[in-house]
């Protein structure tokens, strides 16, 4: 078929993945993470606001912090700032894709069987990949996850989102017996590996996974580096055996297609033929206990375990402050930002959070925040450094924080500044917490709750945590890292 049918065939897949609403948003996330992946100090708090973002995410993300692995960082890591600077930008990337890619499927299910057991396989694909990168470094180990469920995408994309042309080219498969992506590419003018490859080039993943989530005998036009090669072999094999596993029962014919394929690619993986073998037949006995998706079942069904619950607002500041302080003062300034203004968020339970900036123009620039459309809002939330009568500049001024338990109460209303009331009038209740650096205010942090029942009242020991932690800031406000404030 022409170059045309094969872009009006994709044009009319993306036009339908929009229709369905939630796909933009996985566009989004994903291009954000590539972004902050591709940026460490200027992105650092894009990638936090995807995690955060995501219960499910939140959790697996501590949870990998706070393992064996990584116990010489300090254990007991409650935010995903934290986090992020333990396991590295790259890791924590990786993770996000792949997890953002399956909680999409999971979401968008229809309810067809095709569709779920098409979605079941190529979870499968996925956990064959995590069990044989075990014992790899895990940004490596990761990013082979993402580039054998990226292998997958295109088959899902065709099956959730092109219902009759899925139907139709697996009753042909069947019938003329031939391949899936050749039935595909014969009626539909595209093969699933370029629908896979047009979704990773409109999410801008990386270089490294574009190559790396081809079939191992793809064609190339630039020599691979052996990174990529194992890559590919990770996901051909992980693509070969879930295949195996979804098309066959537990039985010796399993056991023999799975040997065999242990053989052909133990040189490709860098892993003995027998302990591969012995690999597969570990997942045979995973898949017939139910076990190979009960990570992702886990993550999705019993999100309310996250490390933090059931702490008290005392101890989850406390844990904030204590992260402050194991960092050195050299620490570039974004990332501390979003440590400290996260660990506020999260003790405090507010709605959201800003941190303000002094800059050279002798205004205050909110620079980060979380929370509901904070992105948007950032550029219009400023104020000058000179008087003016409103508690913005009577929290610069004073030498701890501010407490506004009612900020509906009419004397309090009227002394905030207007551009407070244009964009965060929904607020009930706030806290401002001024960063001292040599008798100037150089930031203020805060944070509110939006809904009434939610408002928590800060007490006198909470306080006082939060004046230390505004305390802590201000050894990073050294001159270099307030030169490169306007870059945040």
């Amino acid at each position: 078929m022409s170059a045309v049918v094969k872009s009006e065939l994709l044009e009319k897949l993306w036009a339908r993945m929009s229709e369905r609403g939630d796909f933009p948003m996985l566009s989004q996330a994903l291009r954000t993470t590539v972004a902050a992946m591709n940026n460490d100090d200027l992105d650092f708090n894009s990638l936090v606001q995807v995690v955060l973002s995501d219960v499910g995410l939140t959790q697996k993300v501590l949870r990998l912090a706070n393992s064996a692995m990584y116990v010489a960082f300090g254990g007991n890591i409650t935010t995903v700032t934290r986090a992020l600077m333990v396991l590295g930008m790259d890791t924590v990337g990786h993770l996000v894709v792949g997890m953002k890619i399956v909680d999409h499927f999971h979401q968008s299910l229809p309810h067809r069987i095709d569709a779920k057991l098409e979605l079941n396989r190529a979870l499968l694909c996925g956990t064959v990949a995590r069990r044989v990168t075990e014992g790899n470094d895990l940004r490596v180990a990761e990013e082979a996850v993402v580039c054998t469920l990226m292998r997958q995408i295109g088959r899902l994309l065709v099956a959730f989102y092109l219902e009759s042309e899925w139907d139709r080219l697996r009753r042909t498969a069947a019938t003329e017996e031939i391949d899936d992506s050749d039935a595909c590419a014969r009626l539909l003018g595209v093969s699933f590996e370029e629908i896979g490859n047009e979704a990773a080039r409109r999410w801008r993943l990386p270089e490294t996974i574009f190559a790396g989530m081809q079939a191992i005998g793809a064609q190339c036009d630039v020599p691979l580096s052996d990174h990529v090669r194992w890559l590919r072999a990770v996901n051909s094999y992980s693509t070969e055996a879930g295949n195996v596993l979804a098309a066959h029962a537990p039985g010796d014919t399993l056991e023999t297609l799975l040997g065999e394929l242990a053989i052909r690619y133990s040189d490709a993986l860098r892993i003995d033929a027998p302990r591969l073998d012995l690999l597969g037949i570990a997942l045979i006995d995973e898949e017939t206990n139910d076990g190979l998706m009960q990570e992702i079942a886990e993550l999705r069904a019993h999100a309310d375990s996250i490390v933090r619950t059931g702490k008290s607002a005392h101890a989850r500041l406390s844990a904030g402050l204590e992260d402050l302080r194991a960092l050195p003062s050299s620490k570039a300034l974004a990332p501390v930002l979003t440590l400290a203004s996260e660990a506020i968020l999260a003790g405090l339970s507010l709605s959201r959070t800003l941190v303000f900036v002094r800059e050279g123009d002798a205004r205050y620039h909110a620079r980060i925040g979380f929370g509901a459309d904070i992105e948007r809002m950032l550029p219009a939330l400023n104020f000058g450094a000179g008087f003016q009568p409103d508690v913005f500049h009577l929290a610069i001024a004073n030498p701890v924080g501010i407490f506004i338990e009612n900020a509906r109460e009419p004397r309090m209303e009227a002394r905030l500044p207007e551009w407070f009331k244009a964009h965060l009038a929904d607020a009930q209740a706030f806290v401002l917490l001024p960063v001292k650096a040599k008798d100037t205010t150089v930031a203020l942090m805060y944070g509110d709750w939006t809904r009434p029942e939610a408002v928590h009242k800060i007490t006198q020991s909470e306080m006082a945590v939060l004046n230390e932690l505004t305390r802590e800031l201000s050894r990073f406000f050294s001159r270099a890292n307030l030169e490169a404030a306007d870059m945040l």
